[in-house]
C-alpha cells in the first residue's frame, strides 16, 4: 500500500509529490498525460521558466521526480475509486488496481467554450482565459472579449490593459446604463451583433453583419468542471464558482471526504501554472500532517 496515490501528474500533482518523496513516503503518480495548457506553445509569468514550453517544464519536474525512489509513476487514466477500511482504492482504464492511505486529486479541469465555430482550434494561441498569462506578448495590439457568462464583464473592464479591447456580447449580456459607463471610460468598444465564427491566423471576428473585426487575441471564460468523475464518484462536495465547478477544500486542501485531497486547478476558482506549484505543495503538506498525527474529528 502506498502512503498517497496522487491522481493527475501534471503541475499540481507533481508539486504535491515531491515535498512527500522528500519526506520518505511512498508515492504512487497516476498520470493521463493531458495537462490543461497543453495547447499553448509557452508558460508565461512562471518565475524562472517564463516563457519556456509547458511540455518541457512537465518533463523536467518528472525527471527530476523520478530521482526518488520512493516515487512510482505510472502512466494512465484512473477510472475509479473507493474507500476502503484502512485507505482507497483505485482502479486504472488498464485494470491495474492500487492502495493507498490517503489521495490527493490533482486532475484538472475540463474546459467548455461556448459554441462558436473557430474558437477551439485557437485555444491556448490565439484565443485565451487568463491575459496574465499571455497579454503581454499581444503587444498591445486590439483585443477582444467574447462573452460567455457574467464574469466576462469582469474580463472587458481589466483586459485593457493589456490592449484596446472590444467587448463582444454576443446576446450573452445585456449592459445596464452604468455598465456601458465603466466600460467606456476604460476605452472599452461594445459590440452588441452576433459573432458567427472566430477566423483567420490570428482571432478574426466575424459578425452576423458581415463586419469582420482582426484581432491580436480573443480573450473567452471557459465554463470549468473537474476532469473525471472521480471526485463525484468519491462523494466530494463541489463548489459552483463564477467560472464553473470546482473541488471544495479547506486551506490545507482537504476534501469534505475523510483522506482525500485536491489542489491545482480542479480545487480553485481560476489558476495559473504557479498556483497550480503552490496548491500542490499545499495538499502535499496537508496529507503529510494527516499521516503523522491522523486526520482531524470531524467538527
Amino acid at each position: 500500500m502506498f502512503d498517497v496515490i496522487i491522481i493527475g501528474g501534471s503541475y499540481a500533482g507533481m508539486s504535491a509529490a515531491l515535498p512527500l518523496v522528500r519526506a520518505r513516503r511512498k508515492v504512487l503518480v497516476i498520470d493521463s498525460g493531458l495537462r490543461r495548457n497543453r495547447f499553448a506553445d509557452a508558460a508565461y509569468g512562471v518565475l524562472a521558466q517564463d516563457g519556456r514550453p509547458p511540455g518541457e517544464i512537465a518533463a523536467e519536474g518528472k525527471r527530476q521526480l523520478m530521482l526518488y525512489p520512493d516515487l512510482t509513476w505510472r502512466d494512465g487514466e484512473a477510472v475509479s475509486a473507493s474507500r476502503l477500511d484502512d485507505g482507497f482504492a483505485v482502479g486504472t482504464a488498464d485494470g491495474d488496481r492500487f492502495s493507498g492511505r490517503f489521495l490527493i486529486l490533482a486532475t484538472g479541469v475540463s474546459d467548455t467554450l461556448p459554441d462558436v465555430p473557430g474558437l477551439k482550434e485557437r485555444w491556448g494561441r490565439s484565443v485565451f482565459h487568463c491575459p496574465y498569462c499571455h497579454g503581454y506578448e499581444l503587444n498591445r495590439g486590439a483585443l477582444g472579449v467574447l462573452a460567455s457568462g457574467p464574469i466576462s464583464l469582469h474580463q472587458a473592464q481589466l483586459i485593457p490593459q493589456w490592449g484596446p479591447t472590444t467587448f463582444f456580447t454576443n446576446g450573452v449580456l445585456t449592459l445596464d446604463q452604468e455598465q456601458q459607463q465603466d466600460l467606456a471610460k476604460r476605452g472599452v468598444t461594445v459590440e452588441a451583433k452576433p459573432v458567427i465564427s472566430v477566423s483567420g491566423e490570428r482571432a478574426t471576428v466575424e459578425l452576423a453583419d458581415g463586419r469582420a473585426i482582426e484581432l491580436a487575441g480573443l480573450f473567452v471564460a471557459s465554463e470549468v468542471a473537474p476532469a473525471g468523475s472521480l471526485a463525484e464518484q468519491l462523494g466530494c462536495k463541489l463548489d459552483e464558482t463564477p467560472i464553473g465547478t470546482v473541488v471544495d477544500t479547506d486551506d490545507f486542501k482537504a476534501t469534505s471526504i475523510p483522506g482525500i485531497f485536491a489542489c491545482g486547478d480542479t480545487a480553485r476558482a481560476a489558476g495559473n501554472v504557479t498556483l497550480a506549484m503552490a496548491d500542490g505543495t499545499m495538499a502535499a503538506m496537508g496529507a503529510h500532517r494527516a499521516l503523522l498525527f491522523g486526520l482531524p474529528e470531524p467538527a
